[in-house]
C-alpha cells in the first residue's frame, strides 16, 4: 500500500497535461508577433509584408467568424473574395482554428517556414492538451480549409505575375527623376505594386493625390524652397527630433559600409511597427479574441491599400530624392540622419501608410486613445507616448522631413492621401453585423 502511495504523486505529476484558455487572445498577438518576426528576419519590403499581413489576419478573421454572433463575413464586401467553406463539423474550437488559418497561410507566404513551424508545434501542443482529441482534429480541418480558401484568393491577387516583371529603369540623366542612392545604389523596389488587386479601394489611381512641387534650384523657386527645408533642418536637428526620425525609421534593410566590409540592420517595417501598434492598442482595451482579430484585420486591410495607392503614385511622379540633389548641387558632403530607402520620393510612404491604419484604429477603439508605443524598445530605441492614433500617424509622417528623406508636400499630401483611403476602407467594409461604418 505504501508503494502505491509513493507512486501516486508521480502517476499524477506525469499522466496530468497542462490546461489553458483557448479563449486566451495572446495566441492572436504572440502569431502576429512570430509572422513580424519572420517578416523580419526574411528581409520582406515593406509593401510585401504589407501583403502578408492582410492574407494572415483576413484568415484569422474568418476562421473565427462563424462561432461569433458579432462579427461577419468580409465576403463579398473586399474585391473577388467569396465565402469561406461552412463548418461541416459542430465540434470545433473556433479559437485553434483560427490560430491554425493565420499560421498556414503565414508559413505559405514567408519563406523560412521552419521558425513558423517551430512555433506552430508549441501552440498546438497547448491547445491538444486541453481539447478532446476530435474538438481537436475537426479545428485543424476547419482552420485547414478557411486557410486554403485565402491562400486560393491569394493567388489572383497578380503578386506573382509582377515577380517576373521587369525592374524599374529611371532616366539617369534626368535630374527630376529618382536615381538610386547611396549606399548600396538599389534598384528602386516594387516598381509594379500599383498592379496588385487592392482589398476595398477600387484601383490604386482612387486617391491619387496632386502632383509634387514642379522641380526647379531657381532660388525662389517652391521646389527650391522645400528642397533647402530638408538641408536645413537637418542642420539644425534637435534631441526631439533625431530621437523622432530613429523611432519611425522601420527600414527593413540598413546597410554599413565600413572599410571594406559590409552588414546590414534588419527592423520591422512601417507596416509591422502599425501592426505591433495594433497589439498594444488591444492589450490596453482588453479586447478579447474576436476584438483584437478585427483590429488587425481592419488595420491590416487599411495598411495594404494604402501601399497601393502610395506605391501607385511613387513610380509615377518618380521624383528625385532630396539626397540625390543636395549632394549634387548644395553640399556634396551631405548625409541624411536615416538612409534613403531604394524608391521614389512622392508621396511618403510613412504618411500614407501610418495615417490610414490611425483611421482604422481610431474606428475601433476612439479618437482619444492614448497609449505607448514600446515597438522599438527590441532595436534599442525608448518607448513613445501619444495622445491618439492620428497623434503617433502625424509624428511618424514628420519623421521623414526629420530624416532628410523626404520633401514636405511628400508628408503633407501623404498625410492626406493616406486619411481619405482610410476613411474609405473602414466606411466600405463592415465587420460587426447590423453596425455601418458609413
Amino acid at each position: 500500500m505504501r508503494k502505491v502511495l509513493y507512486f501516486l504523486p508521480i502517476l499524477l505529476l506525469f499522466g496530468c497535461k497542462e490546461k489553458i484558455d483557448t479563449t486566451d487572445p495572446e495566441f492572436i498577438h504572440n502569431s502576429m508577433k512570430k509572422v513580424t518576426d519572420v517578416i523580419v528576419h526574411d528581409i520582406f519590403s515593406p509593401p510585401v509584408a504589407s501583403r502578408i499581413y492582410a492574407y494572415t489576419s483576413l484568415a484569422g478573421y474568418e476562421a473565427m467568424q462563424p462561432s461569433v454572433s458579432e462579427y461577419q463575413s468580409l465576403a463579398n464586401q473586399l474585391n473577388g473574395f467569396t465565402a469561406v467553406p461552412t463548418p461541416q463539423n459542430e465540434d470545433i474550437c473556433y479559437e485553434l482554428a483560427s490560430i491554425h488559418a493565420m499560421l498556414t497561410v503565414g508559413k505559405t507566404l514567408i519563406f523560412s517556414e521552419d521558425k513558423i513551424e517551430a512555433f506552430q508545434n508549441e501552440t498546438y501542443a497547448k491547445f491538444e492538451n486541453s481539447l478532446p482529441s476530435s474538438t481537436y482534429e475537426h479545428s485543424m480541418e476547419y482552420g485547414d480549409a478557411v486557410a486554403k480558401h485565402i491562400l486560393a484568393y491569394a493567388n489572383k491577387d497578380n503578386y506573382k505575375q509582377t515577380r517576373t516583371f521587369p525592374k524599374f529603369t529611371t532616366d539617369l540623366d534626368d535630374d527630376t527623376r529618382w536615381q538610386p542612392t547611396p549606399p548600396d545604389y538599389m534598384d528602386g523596389i516594387e516598381p509594379s505594386w500599383r498592379l496588385i488587386r487592392p482589398f476595398v479601394i477600387d484601383s490604386a489611381q482612387q486617391f491619387r493625390p496632386a502632383p509634387p512641387s514642379e522641380y526647379s534650384l531657381d532660388e525662389n523657386s517652391l521646389f527650391y524652397k522645400e528642397l533647402m527645408e530638408v538641408y536645413n533642418v537637418s542642420k539644425n536637428m534637435t534631441e526631439e527630433q533625431k530621437a523622432i526620425a530613429q523611432f519611425w525609421d522601420c527600414n527593413p534593410y540598413v546597410s554599413t559600409h565600413k572599410a571594406h566590409l559590409m552588414f546590414a540592420t534588419k527592423k520591422i517595417t512601417p507596416g509591422g511597427h502599425w501592426i505591433n501598434i495594433v497589439s498594444i492598442a488591444a492589450r490596453k482595451a482588453n479586447s478579447n479574441f474576436a476584438e483584437s482579430l478585427e483590429a488587425y484585420t481592419l488595420t491590416s486591410i487599411a495598411l495594404a491599400d494604402a501601399f497601393i495607392s502610395c506605391w501607385d503614385e511613387k513610380y509615377r511622379s518618380n521624383l528625385v530624392r532630396p539626397e540625390t540633389v543636395i549632394n549634387k548641387y548644395i553640399d556634396e558632403d551631405w548625409l541624411p540622419l536615416l538612409q534613403t530607402p531604394p524608391f521614389p520620393e512622392y508621396t511618403s510612404g510613412h504618411s500614407v501608410i501610418s495615417s490610414a491604419a490611425a483611421i482604422a484604429l481610431t474606428t475601433i477603439y476612439g479618437e482619444q486613445f492614448v497609449f505607448d508605443d514600446t515597438s522599438e524598445e527590441e532595436y534599442g530605441l525608448p518607448m513613445r507616448s501619444f495622445k491618439s492614433f492620428l497623434d503617433a500617424s502625424a509624428e511618424a509622417a514628420v519623421s521623414r522631413l526629420y530624416g532628410g528623406i523626404h520633401y514636405r508636400p511628400a508628408i503633407e499630401n501623404g498625410v492626406n492621401q493616406g486619411q481619405a483611403l482610410g476613411k474609405y476602407v473602414t466606411s466600405n467594409i463592415q465587420l460587426k453585423t447590423g453596425i455601418s461604418k458609413k
